[in-house]
């Protein structure tokens, strides 16, 4: 009886097909060959072709919902009824609105405090920066208020060291985000932007609720649930990278593993870096998505990896004489965070994190080692009173705890010098609409250091302004502390947190593709580190400082069709008196004037991106010992410029080839200078010139996806 009623329904599951067919167009009605068109939760798709036109066939019954996506455009979704036949819909893609302001303008209400100044960066922004290399920093110094440091590749921002600027993902801290690196080469941020959906930059005046950050927050908000089922495959001039994405009803789970051998490549071209054996690195990443309930998601992130490199260091003084630093690295980063709608006027989220970080190094031979790990636990509940009243409340508790070692290989005596860092803070903040052109946000943020057993107590506060229907004003104040750098916090426990105020004044004008930003700040540094006389093993928190400048920022993707570009410049007046200085000078990092633009440009026909950057900074402050008059870090080195460009090639609709390479014109850029402790027979410092490893980088890859419908690639992704 089964098998005849089978035999029976068999022609109608057969006759019950439908053929979705239609065309894919712009605004302007111009055809966008190669988008993806799929039904939501199948595999049941195709690609457009060179008029823009698609069909496939579907068994799919009932409702569903077509998706259309390219690169450049929005992502559109429209519900279907499929009940057999031909279904004809054709769609109208907008091009994507890239906003690198966060700030939300709709129906007369607009959002105050740091997110009318944050930076909005996409992974797609990021990968196709040229220069940036795929690196979430090497992209945000293109934009206003960053310096470029070409030998340490990290962010410094507003005239801040470059460990003032945290890291955070979904919304828990890391303690170290930056892969190590060899002495005057630039390290690059551990984690790959193709594993968040956003990457969020405040350059000052962030929320009450981020803490231990002294001059700037990078906030990496992971991807929600995949998508569909996909492998990723990665073949790169420095290594290979696989990934795959399983997708279940509610559930999502994508995993990537990469490895980076720099070794056969730095064979190939010459590198002033006297390398033994380059840098060979293993990198595992995860993220589990699980939707709960109504509107309830649980986020599991992690990140393992490891590296090894060594290295001779030859003595300036007698460059014959070279010692033998070898690194080996460990590092393992995990986060979970829940959130959860409670009532209509109630949320709830939090998370928990834990990183570790070990390096284990020798000199000659003798081993030395460092290691740090800690957890975050965070807790936030939001309320809305009512229509103009928003409340935050939160709690938070951080432990650390560090240990470096080191043998004395003639007594065999091994020197240890830790401290462990619990520290507690509970953090409020309201947000009130007085009017549809006004809106206030207070915050305060109370924290308590148990190393030091001291609290304090950190105001926030900012107000906009909003004249007309695009432009508005706003400012903000804040009080911001940060525990002083492990290397100084081990010598001296009871240094106390450095400080710093913010005064920041903004102007925006904010239209569908286009923004303009003009912003003044102000920077007031306390209680910085500094050696007594000159001593780093006798500290205090004795030193001070001030940063203020003019950033101007530009960005535009409608003038030029298939083009987006910004510019950015940043004018930065700084002095600190801290650490070894004598007296207030500019410090070594600041560079007055900084200036980036930044050009990419879609060609349909081609099916390939390009980009170019084009980054200038002028020449930073250097101290030679040799002169005898003039200040302390009077000295500036020549002005840093690099141009650079990439390409992104889709031969196939599942194939990329990308190609990029930094400094076209091979400029022989100098970041600092360094001297000789001791004076040679004629007493003279001898000094020699920070540089660039070589003059170029260049990067091939060819990326592959594998899914059934063979219309996706990783170009959304990149």
């Amino acid at each position: 009886m089964k098998l005849l009623l089978a035999l029976l329904l068999l022609p109608v599951g057969v006759w019950a097909q439908t053929t979705v067919a239609g065309r894919v167009t712009d605004m302007q009605g111009q055809a966008i060959p190669g988008a993806n068109v799929v039904l939501k939760g199948t595999y049941d798709g195709a690609s457009t072709t060179a008029e823009g036109a698609y069909s496939f066939l579907t068994t799919e019954a009932g409702a569903h919902t077509l998706v259309v996506s390219f690169v450049g455009y929005q992502r559109y979704e429209q519900p279907v009824t499929l009940e057999g036949g031909i279904l004809a819909v054709d769609v109208r893609l907008a091009e994507e609105l890239n906003e690198l302001d966060a700030v939300v303008i709709s129906a007369g209400s607009f959002t105050a405090g740091e997110e009318n100044r944050r930076t909005i960066l996409k992974p797609l922004d990021i990968a196709m920066t040229a220069g940036a290399t795929a690196d979430i920093a090497g992209a945000l110094n293109t934009l206003p208020g960053t310096q470029k440091v070409g030998e340490t590749g990290r962010l410094f921002v507003r005239g801040g060291d470059g460990n003032e600027a945290r890291t955070f993902i979904d919304g828990m801290v890391v303690l170290d985000a930056y892969a190590p690196a060899a002495p005057n080469t630039p390290s690059r941020q551990r984690f790959s932007p193709f594993m968040f959906k956003g990457t969020s930059f405040s350059t000052g005046g962030y929320s009450a609720e981020y803490g231990q950050a002294l001059s700037s927050a990078l906030v990496l908000n992971s991807r929600d649930q995949a998508a569909q089922n996909q492998t990723d495959i990665g073949l790169m001039s420095v290594g290979v990278d696989v990934g795959h994405a399983q997708v279940w009803d509610r559930a999502s789970v994508v995993g990537k593993i990469q490895y980076t051998n720099i070794r056969p490549y730095y064979g190939l071209i010459d590198q002033e870096v006297d390398w033994k054996l380059p840098p060979v690195s293993l990198e595992g990443s995860g993220a589990y998505r699980q939707k709960v309930g109504r509107d309830g998601l649980l986020k599991v992130y992690g990140n393992y990896s490891t590296s090894d490199f060594s290295l001779y260091e030859a003595d300036i003084l007698d460059p014959t004489q070279k010692q033998l630093l070898e690194l080996d690295n460990r590092f393992a980063y995990g986060n979970a965070a829940y959130q959860q709608s409670l009532t209509d006027t109630w949320s709830l989220r939090g998370g928990f994190s834990y990183s570790l970080n070990e390096n284990n190094v020798k000199v000659d031979g003798a081993p030395a080692s460092e290691h740090e790990q800690g957890y975050h636990i965070k807790a936030v509940t939001e309320h809305s009173l009512n229509e103009s009243l928003e409340i935050r409340l939160g709690a938070e508790h951080i432990n650390r705890n560090y240990l470096a070692s080191q043998l004395e290989v003639a007594t065999q005596h091994v020197q240890s010098l830790s401290f462990d860092e619990p520290l507690t803070a509970v953090f409020a903040e309201g947000e009130w609409y007085a009017t549809t052109r006004w809106v206030t946000r207070a915050g305060v943020r109370t924290e308590y250091n148990a190393l030091t057993a001291r609290w304090s107590v950190d105001p926030r506060w900012s107000v906009a302004f909003k004249p007309s229907n695009k432009g508005q004003f706003s400012f903000a104040y804040g009080t911001f502390r940060q525990s002083p750098a492990n290397s100084l916090l081990r010598v001296d426990r009871q240094l106390t947190p450095e400080r710093a105020e913010h005064f920041i004044l903004n102007y925006q004008v904010l239209t569908d593709r286009k923004t303009f930003r003009v912003e003044a700040f102000y920077k007031k540094y306390r209680d910085l580190v500094k050696y007594e006389n000159g001593n780093p093993m006798t500290l205090s928190n004795r030193g001070n400082g001030y940063a203020q400048g003019i950033e101007l920022f530009w960005r535009d993707n409608q003038t030029i069709r298939n083009a987006d570009y910004w510019v950015s410049y940043s004018l930065l007046d700084t002095k600190r008196d801290y650490l070894d200085f004598p007296q207030a000078a500019v410090p070594y990092f600041a560079s007055r004037h900084n200036f980036s633009v930044v050009y990419k440009h879609f060609i349909p026909k081609l099916k390939s991106q390009l980009g170019a950057t084009y980054s200038f900074t002028s020449g930073r402050p250097y101290f030679n010992p040799n002169l005898t008059k003039g200040e302390f870090n009077s000295q500036r080195t020549p002005s840093f410029q690099d141009l650079s460009a990439n390409i992104a090639y889709l031969p196939k609709n599942w194939l990329i080839i990308y190609v990029s390479c930094t400094n076209l014109l091979g400029r022989d850029n100098i970041f600092n200078y360094e001297y000789s402790t001791t004076p040679n027979a004629s007493g003279e410092y001898v000094g020699r010139a920070v540089k660039q490893p070589a003059p170029r980088f260049a990067f091939i890859g060819v990326f592959i996806t594998i899914s059934k419908n063979k219309s996706v690639n990783q170009l959304p992704n990149l």
